[in-house]
Parts: C-alpha cells; structure tokens; sequence
C-alpha cells in the first residue's frame, strides 16, 4: 500500500506534538516523585477521567471487538461490557477511599491497611508481579495490535513496528511523567475518536458495504447484530452472557477494570484534587468507555464480515502478512486498509495515538511500582527525589524492551484477553472486600494471587494432558474463581488480622461504612465514629443508576443504528433521566 505524503505529514505532526509535551512538561514533572507520577495531585477531574478513557482505548481494543464480534456477534462483547458492574462500584465506593488514602500508589496500601513482614513482602512482591510481569504482558498484547496495524497498513516487520512505535512513547513518558501522560491522552483520546468515526461512515459507505441500512439487513450480519446471545444456544448464553453477569465481573481482576479499582485507575484517582473529583473523573470515564466508544468499531466489524467473511480472505488480500499472526482480530485494520489518502493518514494518527496513550500510561504506573514500592522502599530507604525519577525514567525503557519483546511472541488479541482473565480469575472479591471487612489480611491477598496464578499455570498447560479431559475456557475460568475464592478465605479465616494498631489508623483515616468492620469496633469498644456520615444505600442507588445511564445509553444508541428509532429514543432519554438523576443526588450530598 502506498502511504502519501499527506498521510506521513499527519503522522509525524502528532509526532511532534507528543515530544513537545514532554519537552514542557520535563522540568515540573522533575522535581518530585509526587510531580512525576501523580502530576503534583492538582489535574482537572475531566482530563483524568479522559485520561482514563484514552489509556483504556488502545490500538489493541478495536483488534478485540472485532475479534468478539466476528466470532460471537455483537452479544459477544458481554465479556467486557460486564465489567461496567465493577466500574460503577469503583466510582461510587471505592474513588472516595483510594483518595482519602492519600497514597502515592495503590501498592502503598498494603502497608496502610496490613502489618507486618507480610504487608512488607507482599508490597515488595506486587511491585515487581504487576508492575513487571503483569504490565508487560498488557503491554504485549497492546504491541501485536501495533504489529498487526502496521504489517497490513505500513508493510513494516513486527521488530519495526514495536521499535518505530515504542521510540517515541518512551521519550516523552520518561521526560514527563504523569502530566505528560494526561494532557497526550486528552489529545489523543480526540483525535481517536475523530478518526475512528469517520473511518466508520467512509466504511459504510464503500459499494461493497452499500450504507447502513444494507449492511444491517446483509445476510452475513444479520444474525450477528443482537444485543444478547440466543437463549435457545445454552452454551453461548452461559459462556457469553451469565458467567460475566453473574461471576466475572466481581471475581476476576483485570487492568483497567479491577474490583475496587486500581492500577493506572487508581493512579487517576490519587492524583485528583479531592474525592469529588476521584469520583466525577471515574464516572465520566465509565460513561466514556463502555457507552460512546464502542459502536463505529462494532460497525467497522460488521462491514469486515461482508468484504472478508473467512480469514482465507484475509490471508489471500493480504499475502505478504506471517500466517501465524492472521485471525479475526487483523479484520480491522484490513478494513482501514480501504480508506483513502488523507483519512488515512488521519486514521493511522489516531491509531498510534491510541497505542501511543496506553502505553505511556502503562509505562508511568510500571516504572511508579518499580521506582516507589520497590526501590525507595526496599533497596534504597534514603534515595532522593532526582534518584527516585532518575530510577522511573530507567524503568520505563527497560519495561518497554521487555513488553516489545514479548510481542513478538503473541499471535491473537483474544487469547490473551483470556489469559490475563484466567490469572486473575478469583482475586477480584479480594479487592472488593479488603476496603469493608476487617478481617481480611495480606495472607488473603498472597493466597488469592499464587493460588490464581498457579490455576491459570495448570488449566492452560497440564490439567488435559494429566487428565485427559479437555475443560473449555469457561469452565477453566469457573474452577479457578471457585478453588481461588475458597482458598483465601478459608486463609483469611485460619490467620490472624492485621495488627489492631494498623486497624484502627486505616479505620480513622478511610472511614469505612458496613457491617464488616463492627467485629473489630465491639472487640476493641470503639465507637462507630461513620454512623450517621455516609450512606451505603446512597451509594448503591448511585452505582445502579450509573449502570442504568451507561446501558441504556448503550442500546438506545444501537437501536437507533439499527433504524428502531423509538425504543432507541426512550431508552436514550431514560440514560440522560439517570445521568440528571445522578448528578442531582451527588450534588445535593455535596451541598448539605
């Protein structure tokens, strides 16, 4: 494919953008470890929350739905939209904690809420778990979108993609920091979204595709188009459906969606002004990333089954692609492949940029591990703040090195969805009840992550061949949650709690409402000094009424796509009824 000039002009000129960034941002990101990786705790709530937004658009995620949504319809992508449950409990319970916290990165939590060498051990070793191990894996799987995008839109091998788009993000994310991340992500998440949008009306109205109303009643598609799996197909309806629904979205934990919230979610948080802007910036980015963002890449899958209905016809268009790396997830950027000069420069812009966002966000919350939980805190108490920058901006090249690495290695953005499932199958309740049972300890948390760790080891590469039974992916993911979730409480029930001490600081500084912490109060004769300060069921009328905004903001905009136009209206105007709903009840708490 030829690229014109106009296309490499685009390019580079977003190119120039980002390093100019960096270059402003270096010397304030510089001046502290709090400068660096929270942006000085002082960022708008709306650019955090599109921060958010931009980090989790990915040049990997339209590769993913269309991936769901070739194999399993639209329905398919229950397997994420059911994280919206998580993210609503993050928004409207959690946001509040973490910035109360007053951490400077979710692993410091250990050491706030348990005691001990095994709060100690536990820090150490999730700093290097998640902020190596995990994060590489992530970003690995980021990278074979960028592989993918750019063997069929650039002709480039998969060592020149990784290294030509890597080069970049490094140098701007080790330059600076956090405040670099954020405002790149506001400009990439807009130009993102402008090029995914026009990419899809150009698509639809290719001749092969002949408009909208054709590719809907096109009848390739249109058994591809409902909203939930057929409840007559048992199997898709539990696989697709009920498990998400039902187990997944509390059980399982997963970068960007993890029960509590944490990771670059949590850094987001930390870095707020106040809890009300924790909370406003979490919200806005849930609303953004499963209600406004998904529809032109569902509508671009779509289109991909009508022009290239097998993956034969894929590999025959394309027949300089490796044949290890050809799957359903290449459908779309096989697509772009039809835009004309100038759109696709524009595309291809907001592309890297979507790479560009996650990773450097990546980057920032690894080398944050690295640099605070593991080096300032175990290998060098003393370390000043230009060491402990100087430390992250090493640690960010070397991550990079390792996720391009890794990459090369992969070969299916589905697969590895599922993989990082699995190993982090059972730990989600964890998460979720850490906050508001004080019973809960690091033993659970070290028990939940090896146990978990080990499932995924064991069902992914021994359990058939020392059996002889071939368990199917959710039945994998089942027994996990299910042999995870025992084994940590049973740990939690048998061990001791944290120290009362460390208790009651946590319970003084975080003011954690429910039942779970009236054991320790009654043991110790504490008085419940939250009783009449926050209210549970506020917050679960305010989490159901987030969920109700997103859905039904989600299928009214579907139904309308689909030419339903007034069941899409009412469910549109029953979104925005929740969203002012919302906005009134959390304004009106914050005003008394």
């Amino acid at each position: 494919m030829q690229i014109s000039y106009l296309d490499w002009l685009i390019i580079f000129s977003f190119f120039g953008i980002f390093i100019l960034i960096g270059f402003i941002t270096s010397k304030k990101s510089g001046e502290s470890s709090k400068e660096f990786f929270l942006s000085g705790r002082n960022m708008p709530w709306w650019m955090l929350g599109i921060s958010m937004v931009a980090t989790t658009f990915s040049a990997d995620t339209p590769n993913l739905v269309t991936n769901i949504v070739r194999e399993n319809g639209v329905s398919g992508n229950w397997v994420w939209w059911a994280f919206l449950i998580t993210g609503m409990m993050t928004v409207f319970f959690y946001a509040k904690l973490w910035r109360r916290s007053e951490v400077l990165t979710d692993l410091e939590f250990y050491e706030l809420r348990y005691s001990g060498k095994p709060a100690k051990y536990l820090r150490a070793f999730r700093a290097l778990y998640l902020g190596v191990f995990f994060n590489v894996m992530i970003m690995a799987s980021v990278c074979l979108a960028g592989i993918k995008i750019g063997g069929i839109l650039l002709g480039l091998s998969p060592f020149e993609c990784v290294f030509y788009s890597s080069l970049i993000t490094v140098f701007y994310s080790s330059l600076g920091g956090l405040r670099s991340v954020v405002i790149t992500d506001l400009i990439q998440f807009i130009l993102a979204m402008v090029g995914s949008i026009w990419a899809c009306l150009y698509i639809l109205d290719l001749d092969e595709i002949g408009g909208l109303i054709s590719l809907i009643n096109n009848p390739l598609v249109i058994d591809k188009l409902n909203f939930f799996p057929d409840f007559n197909n048992k199997e898709a309806f539990l696989t697709i459906l009920i498990i998400p629904l039902a187990v997944q979205w509390w059980a399982v934990w997963y970068p960007g969606a993890e029960p509590g919230g944490g990771g670059y979610i949590a850094q987001r948080m930390l870095s707020a002004k106040d809890e009300k802007s924790a909370v406003y910036s979490t919200l806005l980015f849930n609303i953004a990333h499963y209600a406004i963002r998904p529809w032109p890449w569902i509508l671009i899958a779509l289109s991909s089954i009508v022009v290239y209905p097998a993956l034969s016809d894929i590999s025959n268009a394309f027949p300089s692609i490796d044949k290890s790396i050809i799957g359903n997830d290449i459908a779309y950027p096989a697509m772009l492949y039809l835009l004309p000069s100038g759109l696709l420069g524009l595309v291809l812009a907001s592309l890297i940029a979507a790479f560009m966002s996650t990773i450097s966000s990546h980057l920032n919350w690894g080398a944050s591990y690295i640099s605070l939980d593991f080096y300032k805190r175990f290998i060098n108490k003393d370390a000043s703040e230009k060491q402990i920058v100087f430390v992250g901006r090493i640690s960010t090249v070397i991550l990079m090195f390792l996720a391009g690495f890794l990459a090369l290695n992969l070969s299916d953005a589905l697969g590895a969805f599922q993989i990082l499932l699995q190993i982090g199958a059972g730990t989600g309740s964890i998460f979720l009840l850490r906050w508001f049972w004080w019973r809960v300890n690091a033993y659970s948390e070290i028990t939940g992550m090896i146990i978990s760790f080990l499932l995924a080891i064991y069902f992914q590469w021994f359990h058939y061949d020392l059996t002889g039974i071939n368990l199917l992916s959710h039945e994998k993911l089942l027994w996990s949650i299910f042999i995870t979730t025992s084994s940590w409480i049973i740990v939690t029930l048998l061990t001791k709690p944290s120290d009362n001490k460390i208790l009651f600081e946590f319970y003084k500084k975080i003011k954690p409402y429910g039942i779970g912490w009236n054991g320790f109060l009654s043991a110790n004769n504490i008085q419940n000094i939250n009783k009449n300060e926050e209210s549970p069921m506020r917050d679960i009328l305010l989490m159901f009424l987030g969920i109700a905004i997103v859905y039904f903001g989600l299928f009214g905009l579907g139904l309308l796509i689909y030419g339903k136009y007034m069941i899409g209206t009412t469910l549109v105007i029953i979104s925005f009824v929740s969203a002012y709903t919302t906005n009134y009840i959390m304004s009106y708490n914050n005003n008394s």
